[in-house]
C-alpha cells in the first residue's frame, strides 16, 4: 500500500465505522438498547449521554427499562427520548422509564430501508471525498516529480481498488441491515 494511501486509510476506517453505529442505532422492531447511543440529556447544566445518566436494560423483546441513578433526572431524561423521536411508547412510572417498541408495519420496513440506503449513500459519498484527498495528493506529487509516472498510475489504481472494497463493505453491512429490518 503506498503512503498517500496509508495516510487516509484511518479516515476509511472511521467512515465505515460511522456507518456501522449509525445502522446499528436503527430501529428494527426488537428492543435495542444501541437505539438510545444518540439520545442527549440536558441534566446539571450540560448535555450528556443517557448512557452517563442511567442503566438501560431489556425487559423483554419489544421493552426496554432506563433507570437513572439520580431519579432527579427522569424527566429530563422522559424529555430528552421523546424529542429523540425515536418512535417509541415512553412511559414513566417515577422510578423508571419503560420503552416499548411498537411492532413495525411494512410501511415502517419499508421507510426504515429507505433511511438506511440514504445512510449507505452518505457513506459512500464521505468514501468518495476521501478518495479525492488522496488522488490530489498522488496528482500533486507527480506534479511536482516527487514520484514518477509509472508510480502515479500504480497508485491510483491501488487508490480505486482500496475504495470498491469499502464501498463492497459498505453495501454489505447495508444488505445484512436490510435483512434485519424486513425479518418480522
Amino acid at each position: 500500500m503506498n503512503s498517500y494511501l496509508q495516510e487516509k486509510q484511518e479516515d476509511f476506517i472511521k467512515g465505515i465505522e460511522f456507518f456501522k453505529k449509525e445502522t446499528h442505532a436503527l430501529r428494527v422492531g426488537r428492543a435495542n438498547p444501541e437505539v438510545l447511543d444518540m439520545v442527549q440529556v440536558d441534566a446539571y447544566g450540560v448535555r450528556n449521554q443517557i448512557t452517563g445518566l442511567a442503566s438501560i436494560s431489556v425487559a423483554d423483546a419489544r421493552s426496554l427499562l432506563v433507570t437513572p441513578w439520580d431519579k432527579s433526572v427522569l424527566k429530563d431524561i422522559e424529555k430528552a427520548i421523546v424529542e429523540a423521536n425515536l418512535g417509541l411508547g415512553v412511559v414513566n412510572d417515577g422510578e423508571k422509564l419503560r420503552l416499548t417498541v411498537p411492532m413495525m408495519t411494512e410501511e415502517n420496513r419499508k421507510a426504515m430501508v429507505k433511511k438506511l440506503n440514504e445512510m449507505m449513500e452518505d457513506a459512500r459519498i464521505n468514501i468518495r471525498k476521501i478518495r479525492d484527498e488522496v488522488k490530489t495528493a498522488i496528482e500533486a506529487a507527480d506534479k511536482n516529480k516527487d514520484i514518477s509516472e509509472d508510480d502515479k498510475f500504480r497508485f491510483i489504481k491501488e487508490l480505486e481498488e482500496e475504495v470498491t472494497a469499502k464501498n463492497e463493505e459498505i453495501k454489505t453491512l447495508r444488505d445484512k441491515k436490510e435483512v434485519e429490518i424486513m425479518t418480522i
